[in-house]
């Protein structure tokens, strides 16, 4: 079953209740519209505004939606995941990274390219469901002839958008590192890999499906010199670069121990910052260093879910933004999440950044997140981490990416009036419809394309074998 294409000539959603552009500026954002019409014609938007003022025109052989008691927003972008995870959820559950992370390699190494391809799958079919329509994946373990196109394969026939990473490891236990021997690969291998993949499947063209970037797994995985050689392959090739930065009070220390760095200054060390390079979690990164990023343009993935789990800590996330970082949300790997709702996690973001203080009351603006911040680092803040200016926002010329949630569910019963707060404060359920680049992804809350039952009787068998439950 493929996904529902829009039609060819336009569609006009029709009666929105609310409508979210996420234009304008995080601080000045242009206000919701009620009684709304946004119209798409192919891949792209090409007219927004009050229904009382939709031009006659636009209806003219367009198929029309009622989309009467919903609020429609841009689709939201996840920019750190591990997809494969999703077959080793609730392990370790009671450890800390480097413990949990030492319990699933083993586990992890057991992966192979239909295991691959079916997680990357379901993973990808629960962001959907959650109101994503663009995500990363991190991938940087390749065991049993694993390749990263199976992952690229599996988003391709869902059909999300999908910035893919050639992750990798290089540094084994015997060289200091923290992952097994058997887990990591030879640094001419990774590159000349990378190089193969960029060549073979990044678009950098605008409404691009498919892009990749460079992504060795972080300084206790890799080695410098693998660091510094993927950054001038992906500026040769003009692809970004993503790391895991800054996730743990033990990274701190074995940088230190290590380099004699604090994360950022041995990233900065290997030609690791400018606006083409995005950093996951960045939970200890200092005031000092949230300057330095903002003025060199470096993104943060915020992952809170993954952080708390993990009890990594909670990233000073209002005060990245106020220093001028971009940053945006990632659900991380869905077993230290433990699940891919990315709606959930914008909640999660603005509720655990009240631990800080209230908005506008805080003793500085280092503090807590506003329910519109919030959507903001879903969306415009995803696109802008990307370094995608044709996503995250609904105006005429950008993609035909958008979402719609259905207020008239019994979980925003009491909370319509405020379709903002209701989407960050109430429990997120599946969105009513998702549209990815023009095509209907996901309809009256049931995912199209993929036959879920089955999907999922593979993946626990999957899951099952790799646990040694099989």
């Amino acid at each position: 079953m493929n996904p529902v294409p829009v039609s060819s000539a336009r569609t006009a959603l029709r009666r929105i209740h609310t409508l979210i552009p996420m234009t304008g500026e995080r601080l000045s954002p242009t206000p919701p519209l009620q009684d709304a019409t946004l119209v798409l014609e192919g891949q792209q938007i090409v007219w927004v505004g009050l229904d009382r003022d939709l031009p006659a025109e636009m209806l003219d052989g367009a198929e029309v939606r009622d989309l009467s008691g919903h609020v429609v927003l841009p689709g939201l972008v996840n920019t750190h995941h591990h997809l494969y995870q999703t077959l080793t959820r609730c392990l370790a559950v009671d450890s800390g990274l480097f413990d949990w992370l030492k319990t699933l390699y083993p586990i992890w190494l057991n992966l192979t390219p239909e295991a691959a391809y079916d997680s990357a799958q379901l993973g990808l079919a629960e962001l959907a469901l959650s109101g994503c329509t663009t995500s990363s994946d991190h991938l940087y373990l390749y065991p049993n002839g694993v390749k990263l196109e199976d992952t690229i394969r599996a988003a391709s026939d869902l059909g999300l958008r999908f910035h893919a990473t050639r992750g990798s490891m290089s540094l084994g236990e015997s060289q200091g590192g923290l992952p097994p021997d058997r887990a990591v690969e030879r640094e001419d291998v990774i590159l000349a890999d990378s190089a193969r993949l960029i060549d073979a499947f990044h678009d950098p063209a605008h409404l691009a499906m498919t892009r990749i970037a460079l992504a060795p797994c972080s300084p206790f995985s890799v080695t410098g010199d693998l660091m510094r050689e993927s950054a001038i392959l992906a500026r040769e090739k003009g692809v970004m670069l993503h790391t895991h930065l800054a996730e743990t009070a033990d990274e701190d220390a074995f940088c230190l121990s290590k380099f004699g760095l604090r994360p950022l200054d041995y990233a900065e060390s290997l030609g690791w910052t400018g606006p083409d390079v995005w950093f996951a979690h960045g939970v200890h990164f200092s005031a000092d260093d949230a300057v330095r990023m903002g003025a060199c343009g470096c993104g943060v993935a915020h992952c809170p879910s993954s952080n708390m789990r993990l009890a990594s800590g909670i990233a000073p996330t209002r005060q990245l933004l106020e220093a001028g970082v971009r940053v945006a949300l990632g659900v991380d790997g869905s077993a230290s999440n433990d699940g891919s709702h990315l709606l959930a996690e914008a909640r999660q973001a603005l509720l655990s950044s009240r631990v800080r203080g209230v908005p506008g009351q805080a003793p500085n603006v280092a503090d807590a997140l506003t329910a519109y911040d919030a959507l903001w680092l879903a969306t415009r803040g995803g696109a802008a981490v990307l370094n995608r200016a044709d996503i995250g926002q609904l105006a005429p010329g950008f993609a035909a990416d958008l979402i719609a949630v259905d207020l008239r569910d019994l979980g925003y019963s009491g909370a319509r009036h405020d379709p903002v707060g209701a989407l960050t404060l109430c429990a997120p359920p599946r969105v009513a419809l998702n549209i990815v680049n023009g095509r209907v992804i996901v309809e009256g809350g049931e995912l199209l394309g993929v036959e879920l039952p089955a999907l999922v009787e593979r993946h626990d068998a999957h899951s099952r074998r790799m646990i040694g439950l099989a």
